[in-house]
């Protein structure tokens, strides 16, 4: 049985520690802090040189962005007929249409929206953190970790979901016993010193809410972790009923902790921000910058460069005709290499081998509307994630509007591997369908108060055809890709050249190595 690299980083975490894990994802390339240090300075004069940014996502932007305010001249070709690539929201009123000529159209409640991509920022992304300050973008708190919400497998507990707080407490407790016996019993005595041990059995104590005999047992004290059978209240008849903690064996064998270091990684631990009103605010804050550059509907067909330039031929993406060529001094290039892979080019050797070999993953999302927010009006969720075994892998609540009347949108479903592969095959209707019926066995309140929906297989998104770059061999050619070699004029950026894959801190952090490349050969700067 092959495990995901999900699979194996959440092992490694339960097993070993958060620590380990965070080894583990720095080798895999996936817990790279951001190395941005602050806004980028492009110096000397480049003299009116011409440079030509292919895509409007954020890395293209970013570059656009700066270069125009060192003083060159700028031109962006954007396929879509608006900015922001993967930075993208669906709201009512919208149509999309997915490779295969499949068309949703959007239609939830005015305020309601959905990020098919990108829907947080941690707080060690600083560069995107930093245009959006600078932009003026207003974020808000992101919801990861809700101690309220569920966690759930369809063959524990009869497929009852169960509240990430029992699990959360109930493991930590007794993992802590088992140590405090083990420490008690002298198992550790060529481990820790004697006065170490008093202290970590005390420690122990405390992290796990054991009684003076080193017990996780049902308790007042323990029920303040995962909660009562009976909520202490007011009044006649309120004190509280402490509830039963699950046994160990029972817990290990329902597999639900599996989960419980998912908030822990470096990306995913609080605070986690979202703008307000949907991650496209963050677009459309770079486009208001640099609007006036961008060619719409423009797809870029071929590209070529040589000492002296580059040259790219487009066509309208609409109505695709007649070929115009756009040439410049120097380009950065953002096309993922899923799609430049189609483009005709020139590039050699290592940069052209992983243009021609990166995977994309095919993620797969979809949102829900819903008439009322259940969730908050029956179980007390506010934000956060329910993480499942279903093909929909997770449940995410809205981190805004709390206690608002009206309906709400779920992100429903958020899946990756065979299960987005099995959605990609589905229609739209049928996606919908499927996730509505899996979300059901999890809130029941699904079936009846379910408005509308809208999915997205990023294999299916015609922009990209992929969720994020994957390479065969990073630890040899990503150098030799990312650096503009001599005799070059094509500087390549994006997400898939980054160690922050599928984060816009990577795409974003990634433009700015480009231009300084770009800058410093463009007016000969060592």
């Amino acid at each position: 049985m092959t495990m995901t690299r999900r699979e194996v980083l959440t092992t490694i975490g339960v097993t070993a520690g958060t620590g380990a894990m965070y080894s583990a994802m720095a080798s895999l390339g996936f817990a790279q802090e951001s190395s941005y240090t602050g806004p980028v300075e492009l110096t000397g004069d480049p003299g009116g040189q011409r440079v030509l940014v292919l895509g409007a996502g954020l890395a293209g932007m970013t570059a656009a962005m700066e270069l125009r305010a060192a003083g060159y001249e700028v031109e962006i070709l954007e396929y879509r007929e608006k900015a922001g690539g993967r930075c993208w929201t669906l709201r009512g009123g919208d149509t999309y249409t997915e490779l295969g000529g499949a068309t949703q159209n959007v239609d939830f409640e005015d305020g309601n929206y959905f990020n098919p991509g990108p829907w947080r920022i941690p707080y060690n992304h600083y560069a995107i953190l930093d245009y959006c300050r600078r932009l003026g973008v207003e974020l808000q708190p992101f919801i990861q970790e809700n101690h309220n919400a569920y966690l759930h497998r369809s063959d524990a507990f009869g497929g009852e979901p169960k509240r990430y707080r029992e699990v959360a407490s109930d493991f930590r407790g007794h993992v802590a016993e088992l140590l405090a016996k083990a420490t008690n019993s002298g198992a550790l005595d060529e481990e820790v010193t004697e006065e170490d041990r008093t202290l970590l059995v005390e420690a122990l104590r405390d992290y796990g809410a054991l009684n003076d005999d080193n017990e996780y047992v049902q308790s007042e004290h323990v029920s303040e972790y995962r909660g009562y059978e009976r909520w202490p209240g007011g009044g006649r008849d309120a004190e509280g009923v402490p509830s039963e903690p699950i046994d160990l064996e029972t817990l290990l064998d329902s597999q639900l902790w599996r989960w419980l270091p998912d908030a822990e990684t470096v990306h995913h631990q609080q605070a986690i921000f979202q703008p307000v009103g949907g991650m496209d605010m963050i677009a459309q804050a770079f486009e208001r910058e640099v609007g006036d550059l961008i060619t719409y509907n423009a797809k870029v067909v071929s590209l070529q460069q040589d000492e002296s330039g580059v040259t790219a031929g487009y066509v309208d993406a609409q109505q695709p005709g007649e070929v115009t060529e756009v040439s410049a001094d120097w380009c950065v290039c953002t096309i993922p290499f899923s799609i430049l892979n189609q483009i005709e080019h020139n590039f050699s050797g290592t940069k052209a081998q992983a243009i021609s070999t990166m995977y994309y993953a095919g993620g797969f999302k979809a949102g829900l509307e819903f008439r009322r927010r259940f969730w908050e009006e029956d179980e007390h969720i506010y934000g956060g994630i329910t993480y499942t075994d279903l093909p929909i892998a997770l449940i995410s609540y809205p981190s805004s509007d709390y206690l608002s009347q009206g309906g709400g949108v779920l992100l429903g479903a958020y899946s990756w591997g065979a299960s987005a592969y099995q959605f990609n095959a589905m229609q739209p209707d049928e996606r919908t369908k499927w996730v509505v019926e899996y979300g059901s066995r999890i809130h029941p309140q699904y079936t009846e108060e379910f408005k509308t929906g809208v999915s997205v297989p990023w294999h299916k998104v015609p922009w990209v055809l992929g969720c994020y770059g994957i390479w065969q061999d990073k630890e040899r050619d990503y150098e030799e890709t990312v650096r503009l070699g001599e005799g070059e004029r094509i500087a390549l950026a994006g997400e898939h050249l980054s160690y922050l894959p599928a984060w816009q801190e990577g795409a974003i952090l990634s433009a700015l190595d480009a231009i300084q490349q770009l800058h410093a050969r463009a007016t000969q700067q060592p």
